[in-house]
């Protein structure tokens, strides 16, 4: 599993999420859930994370 990006803004988030899905690359976000009990938008940033065989793809 690799990090594509890691980020704050959910809409740029959700973009390339569903960029990556269009293309048939599978994608998930982790600390999404850290980020809401932490109460603040920016403190913890999200990470989109790629399968290792769809990195280059991804990129």
């Amino acid at each position: 599993v690799l990090e594509l990006v890691r980020l704050n803004d959910l809409v740029k988030l959700s973009f390339l999420e569903a960029l990556l899905r269009d293309g048939g690359i599978e994608c998930f976000v982790l600390d999404q859930h850290m980020s809401v009990l932490e109460g603040s938008a920016s403190a913890i940033p999200r990470r989109l994370m790629v399968l290792d065989e769809d990195a280059e793809s991804a990129r």
